[in-house]
């Protein structure tokens, strides 16, 4: 007998903690010179946790198949995702490699990223029990670049999912040898692809953004769905013939770590739901603006009920 489906969303990606330097001065400046900053703090980080930690808050049941090593801050991780209600139970713990960690310099003007990936590059495509993927309605995976061992494998699983009836996402995250090849195999079988600006012109080809989204979704199945995330300038998601735009929704901003990711999840929420386009765009750029209020990716998330209000507040609405 086939196991219920219990579960609206499994996340496959990347693991790892945020290591938040935040202040005006938070550039290092070589030399053996020091300088002060705002704040320093261990926060939960990664795009696919973060996303995972949003599609919870909204009220999606969610598991996750992820490496960490056997440190602090692989414990650091598990305790917060399991304290958030996410199924942990295919996680894999790797004695002999240190988790991926990320230092966030955020400067409150812009930011930028140092990552030593870690475990987080060792998961494979395999290591996902068909059993929990017969559980799911939907697989997304964030990070692609970012993953070596699962990306030749992530064609396959996506086949498989779609297989077992699920649909797929995949957020590819920043490419840190800014080449931004090898993604026509996956993007055929991915449903919603979901870049920010810069990625989806490097990935698409020109600086138009429209047309970028537009070039992408050629390369994918019928009927698939681009969301381009644009700070803020709101969003836009093309799909068919189809393409609309959400303007930004404006809040008084802690930090933007992991705003994206959280705009993720709002989106997948409201796709899940089957809303009209319009309406789960308008969800996913909720989610992304009220995850800035409070500092890191995830103390911020929104519930559904807290993301209808703030929306409410500002003359937009959603379906019930």
């Amino acid at each position: 007998m086939a196991p219920p489906v219990d579960l609206g969303l499994l996340v496959v990606g990347e693991i790892n903690p945020d290591i938040i330097v935040a202040g005006a001065h938070a550039q290092p400046r070589f030399g053996q010179t020091e300088r002060y900053v705002r704040s320093i703090r261990l926060a939960v980080g990664s795009s696919s946790v973060i996303t995972a930690c949003g599609a919870t808050r909204l009220g999606l049941r969610t598991a996750f198949v992820g490496v960490v090593g056997d440190d602090l801050f692989g414990r650091f991780m598990l305790d917060e995702m399991r304290a958030r209600g996410i199924d942990m139970s295919a996680c894999r713990i790797d004695p002999e490699l240190p988790t991926g960690v990320t230092v966030v310099l955020d400067t409150g003007a812009d930011r930028a990223m140092l990552t030593a990936p870690g475990a987080m590059a060792s998961l494979h495509a395999e290591e996902v029990p068909l059993a929990l993927l017969m559980r799911a309605r939907h697989l997304h995976v964030g990070s692609w670049f970012l993953q070596d061992r699962l990306r030749p494998g992530l064609p396959g699983l996506f086949a498989a999912a779609h297989a077992e009836g699920l649909t797929t996402s995949l957020d590819p995250g920043w490419d840190p040898a800014e080449e931004w090849q090898g993604l026509q195999e996956i993007l055929a079988q991915t449903d919603v692809f979901l870049p920010n600006t810069a990625e989806a012109r490097a990935i698409g080809g020109t600086s138009d953004v429209a047309a970028a989204a537009q070039a992408i979704r050629g390369v994918g199945p019928e009927g698939m769905t681009v969301v381009v995330k644009q700070a803020d300038r709101g969003a836009l998601a093309v799909r068919g013939s189809a393409s609309v735009t959400s303007a930004a929704l404006r809040v008084t901003v802690a930090d933007a770590v992991g705003a994206g990711d959280s705009f993720d999840a709002g989106f997948l929420c409201g796709y899940l739901q089957g809303w009209p386009l319009a309406d789960a765009l308008e969800l996913a750029v909720a989610c992304g603006a009220l995850s800035t209020r409070r500092a890191g990716g995830t103390d911020g998330q929104p519930t559904l009920e807290e993301a209808r209000a703030a929306l409410l507040a500002a003359g937009r609405d959603l379906p019930e």
